[in-house]
């Protein structure tokens, strides 16, 4: 009976795993210490399509028949979400092994409404801190007007803070 050695993992910071992932050469056993593509991501149809440090930018397929609101409109949470998920992948390239993130506050303002485009969420750090992150995250449609303008705030965590997370 002969055994198949089992594959070996190279484990990557989240840049250069996120940056191979991108450009499409991710070797067979490369990981990360972070999840992705993350499962949120996937559901929604998020797709990253820019990633450089505590920079990513991501694009989703927005239509207001499938993700709209009572007024026919792409929801707001919807929009959130993407600044979410752009502002996460953007601060997790910042991460090292043993170190996680959460999101402690987002605040969204809109400007004019979505019913179909796809939309491109550009997300940046605008203050990086040892513990507390700011970031920025301009979301705009297809015609290149903007459509929503997000601020958070990120916090880093460390050790036993970051297990589970």
């Amino acid at each position: 009976m002969s055994s198949c050695p089992a594959p070996i993992s190279t484990v990557l910071p989240v840049l250069t795993y996120l940056q191979r992932q991108l450009n499409g050469t991710l070797a067979k056993g490369d990981a990360t210490h972070m999840h992705y593509p993350t499962a949120i991501s996937q559901l929604l149809g998020f797709r990253i399509v820019e990633i450089s440090e505590a920079v990513a930018v991501l694009e989703f397929d927005a239509n207001a028949a499938i993700h709209g609101n009572q007024q026919g409109t792409v929801h707001g949470g919807l929009l959130c979400e993407l600044a979410d998920a752009a502002i996460g992948t953007a601060h997790s390239t910042l991460m090292q092994d043993e170190e996680s993130f959460t999101s402690i506050d987002l605040k969204a303002t809109f400007l004019r409404p979505v019913w179909q485009s796809t939309l491109r969420a550009h997300a940046w750090a605008s203050h990086r801190g040892r513990t507390i992150s700011h970031y920025r995250c301009e979301i705009q449609r297809d015609d290149g007007k903007l459509v929503a303008s997000v601020e958070s705030a990120v916090m880093t965590l460390r050790g036993t803070q970051a297990l589970g997370r």
